[in-house]
Order: structure tokens, then C-alpha cells, then sequence
């Protein structure tokens, strides 16, 4: 499949700033879709060879029908993508999130696409007391962004054929540094907040959160487009690594800062939250039917934000809208 070419919508986000380049590193051929909100040069001011960038709406299906030309693969990552950047309209994640999407597969389909991996998340499960949740645990959204999540899966699995091999990923929380940064994930949030205010605020903190490193999932997601077609179509993985409660995270994070010489003292303060997300997922059916494995950890995480900070590469990290979804969403008025 080397040399073929792959759609990512979302491609100029968080993750697919990272999964852009692994891709074209491996001799993949990239055309990102994008509305390009945090930024026109995330993948670099004139692009790399190999790399054609859209800007566009997934909404718009002219739009989507011409960046499906000589596609073989898409990996959907385009949404309104956490629970805050959702509710400031509801409508909009809708459109997005969910209208956007069968349509989407359908023009996949009338294009000759042969490998449609969508992200979904790993939040359709809501809350679960078990010890670890696969991927035939019930699923319980709590939220219209989870609920959306959720309710897309069987529109593309419904359609798996020899000809359209469909795939269905629920990637746990994301971490790690990325050169589209977002600063509003458990992770990456608990570690600038540490770096620049000496200080955590945990919500809760009882709430178990899977994780896994941006590097892990993107190479993943590369791995998936190698896989043979019998051994994806139709399937449904979790992707994770960690489970740790918010609490855990956050010692996880001081830890690391303090061994690293970075702080002196890190207080960790911890107030009530209305958020009941909890679980524990298991990644085992990845690991067991595709070797798929993560190896990077959340110290890890905390160790490249670490050094994103030293070098100067977030600079007015709690200020500048752009680490922070909702906050842009709020200014930009995307209708």
C-alpha cells in the first residue's frame, strides 16, 4: 500500500499534526481535509512532498466528493471533539459529529475507497464499575458528543464489504506533546498547569482515565493501514494504555516535573466535579489480533510537554486560545 494516498479529515488537529508526517515518513502519500481553525501552517509553512492540504467543510459535499479523488484510505478524525467545545452549540456537533458523517462514507464509497478507519472514543462507555471494559462491554454515553460517537459506528460498519473494509477505533484520552497542541486534556493540562502555576487543581479525582500517548496512536493508525483486510473489516478496537484515576495522573505528573529538576514543589489541590466519566478499558484485542501494543507512557507524556516548555515551543500556554477548544470555538462562530 506504500505510495497510495490517504485522507485525513482533521488532519491539521492535534493528532493528525503528528499522524500527517509519521505517514508520509512511510511512503504514504497524504491529503488532508481541514477547516484549519488553530492555524495554516501546522503542517508547515508550503507542506512536504507527498502532502496536499484542503481547506474545506466535511459538510460541504462538493468539497468532500473532490478530496476523495484517488483516495485508497481515509481516517476520519474531523469532529468538534471534547464534551466543552460541544455544548457551547449543540447544534453544530451535530452537524458535524453526526449529519456530516453518513454521507461522508457514503461519497467514501462512490469514490472506490477500500479502508475507512473511523475514530470514534473510547467515552461511549460512560461509567463502569468493571475491572476492564472491551469492546462488547454496553455502551452508555453521557454526553451528545459520546452519544454522537457512538451512534456513527454502525452507519460504517453497516457497510463493510470485500470492497469496503471499515474499522472502528476508540482511542482513549490522547497525551503527549503535538505541534497543534491542545492544553485541555487530562494530561497535558494537569503538566502546564504544574510547569506554570506550581499547582493542581484535580476535579474529583476518583475518575479513572484511560490514556495514551500521541505517539502510540498515531503509529497505530499507520499500522492499521497496513494490516490485511481480513484482519480489520468490520472490527471494533479499543486503543489504550494507562488506566489511572485523575488523582494518580496528577502524582504522576508532579513526579516527573520534580525528578526532571523542573520545579521545586508542585501542591496539588483537589475540588468536587460533576464529571462521572469512569472507566478502565482493556486494549487486549488490539495487542491480540494485531500485535498493536503501546509502549509509551504517561510519564513519557509528561517528559515531552516538559521539554516543549523548555525549548519555547508553547509559549503563553495558559492565555493563548489556540491550546484550548472551547475557547477558540467560542470566538471563531463556526455556524
Amino acid at each position: 500500500m506504500k505510495d497510495d494516498l490517504v485522507l485525513l479529515t482533521g488532519g491539521a488537529g492535534y493528532v493528525g499534526a503528528v499522524l500527517a508526517p509519521l505517514l508520509l515518513r512511510s511512503g504514504f502519500r497524504v491529503r488532508v481535509l481541514d477547516l484549519y481553525l488553530y492555524g495554516d501552517d501546522v503542517l508547515g509553512r508550503g507542506g512536504a512532498p507527498g502532502l496536499e492540504q484542503v481547506k474545506g467543510d466535511i459538510r460541504d459535499l462538493s468539497v468532500v466528493r473532490e478530496a476523495m479523488r484517488g483516495v485508497k484510505s481515509v481516517i476520519h478524525l474531523a469532529c468538534i471533539s471534547n464534551d466543552p467545545s460541544f455544548e457551547l452549540d449543540p447544534g453544530l456537533g451535530r452537524s458535524i459529529n453526526f449529519d456530516a458523517f453518513e454521507p461522508l462514507v457514503h461519497e467514501a464509497m462512490n469514490a472506490g475507497v477500500r479502508r475507512f478507519i473511523y475514530a470514534s472514543s473510547s467515552s461511549v462507555y460512560g461509567v463502569s464499575d468493571q475491572p476492564n471494559v472491551d469492546e462488547d462491554h454496553p455502551l452508555h454515553p453521557l454526553t451528545d458528543y459520546s452519544k454522537f460517537k457512538a451512534d456513527c459506528e454502525p452507519i460504517l460498519l453497516d457497510r463493510s464489504s470485500p470492497d469496503f473494509n471499515t474499522l472502528v477505533i476508540r482511542p482513549a484520552t490522547v497525551c503527549g506533546y503535538s505541534p497543534r497542541q491542545r492544553l485541555d486534556l487530562t494530561v497535558n493540562i494537569l503538566t502546564a498547569h504544574a510547569i506554570n502555576n506550581g499547582r493542581i487543581t484535580v476535579f474529583g479525582g476518583a475518575q479513572k482515565r484511560p490514556n495514551i500517548h500521541i505517539g502510540d496512536i498515531c503509529r497505530f493508525y499507520l499500522e492499521l493501514l497496513r494490516a490485511p483486510e481480513e484482519s480489520i473489516n468490520g472490527r471494533i478496537y479499543n486503543a489504550g494504555y494507562q488506566n489511572h484515576t485523575v488523582s494518580q495522573i496528577a502524582e504522576i505528573v508532579r513526579s516527573v516535573l520534580l525528578g526532571r529538576g523542573v520545579l521545586k514543589e508542585v501542591e496539588i489541590v483537589t475540588t468536587p466535579s460533576n464529571d462521572d466519566r469512569s472507566y478502565h478499558i482493556s486494549s487486549e484485542r488490539i495487542a491480540r489480533d494485531l500485535g498493536l501494543r503501546a509502549n509509551h507512557t504517561i510519564e513519557d507524556a509528561v517528559s515531552d510537554l516538559a521539554e516543549a516548555f523548555e525549548r519555547g515551543l508553547l509559549p503563553d500556554a495558559m492565555t493563548d486560545e489556540r491550546y484550548y477548544n472551547v475557547r477558540l470555538m467560542r470566538r471563531v462562530e463556526l455556524r
